[in-house]
C-alpha cells in the first residue's frame, strides 16, 4: 500500500490513474546514498516515488552542495527535462532506500490524462510558488530563522510522535542542512546551538527532536 504525502503527485491521482501510471513504467528501487539523476544529464524519463526520501540538489562552479528540495512518497521527479527536453537541473540523490516507478514516455502519459496534466501545472506553479519564498526567507532571515524554518518544515512532512517532542526521522547530515539553508555548516552549527541552549530542539547523529514545535515557528518566523 502506497501511502504518499499530502498534495503531492501521486497524492492527486484516481487509483485508475495510479495503475495506467503503473502500466506505463516499471518498478526500480535504489540504496541508500545512490544517485537517481544527474544535474546535467539529458533524459526523458521520470520517477514517482512510493516509498522512501530524496534530496534534489545542484553545485556551484566551486563546488558547494545547495540542496534545493526534500522529496518522499508521493512525488515526481524529472518532469521539467522529460517535458522541455532540456537537460536536467537538479541531482536526486537517496537519503534512504527509496522505491519508484519509472516512466519511460511522460508526456504520452499525459496526453492521455488531461486531468493529471492539469494537476502537474498546478503542482509546478506550487513549485514556483514556494522558491520565491524561500528565496524571501534568504534575503529577510538570519541564519537561525533560516535553520528554525526547515527544521518545522522536516518536523510537520516527516516529524514522529516521541516522549517530549517530536523526532525528525531524517538522515539529514549538518553539511546538507546548511545546503537547504543557504549557509556555511559554521553558522547551521552554531544556529542549531543556540535553538539547543533555548529548550528548543535537541540533536544527534542524522536526528532532531524538536521538544517545542510552537516555539520553533516562531522562531522561524
Amino acid at each position: 500500500m502506497i501511502s504518499p504525502e499530502p498534495g503531492e503527485f501521486l497524492d492527486l491521482l484516481t487509483a485508475e490513474e495510479i495503475d495506467d501510471l503503473r502500466a506505463a513504467g516499471r518498478t526500480r528501487g535504489w540504496e541508500r546514498g545512490a544517485t537517481v539523476m544527474n544535474e546535467g544529464e539529458t533524459a526523458d524519463w521520470v520517477l514517482v516515488l512510493t516509498s522512501g526520501r530524496v534530496k534534489v540538489s545542484s553545485h556551484t562552479e566551486s563546488g558547494t552542495e545547495v540542496v534545493l528540495a526534500i522529496r518522499g512518497p508521493g512525488a515526481l521527479l524529472g518532469d521539467m527535462s522529460a517535458l522541455d527536453g532540456h537537460p536536467r537541473s537538479g541531482t536526486v540523490t537517496a537519503l534512504e532506500p527509496v522505491e519508484g516507478i519509472v516512466v519511460g514516455d511522460f508526456p504520452g502519459f499525459l496526453n492521455r490524462h488531461g486531468r493529471v496534466a492539469v494537476l502537474l501545472m498546478r503542482l509546478i506553479v506550487a513549485r514556483l510558488r514556494d522558491a520565491d519564498r524561500k528565496r524571501v526567507e534568504y534575503g529577510a532571515y538570519d541564519t537561525t530563522g533560516r535553520v528554525a524554518t526547515r527544521l518545522v518544515e522536516l518536523a510537520e512532512r516527516y516529524g514522529e510522535p516521541v516522549d517530549g517532542g517530536v523526532r525528525v526521522a531524517l538522515p539529514l547530515s549538518q553539511d546538507e542542512l546548511a545546503g537547504w539553508t543557504g549557509a556555511s555548516r559554521e553558522a547551521v552549527s552554531k544556529a542549531l546551538r543556540t535553538l539547543r541552549d533555548r529548550g528548543l530542539i535537541e540533536t544527534g547523529r542524522l536526528r532532531v527532536v524538536v521538544h517545542d514545535l510552537e516555539e520553533l515557528r516562531r522562531h522561524a518566523r
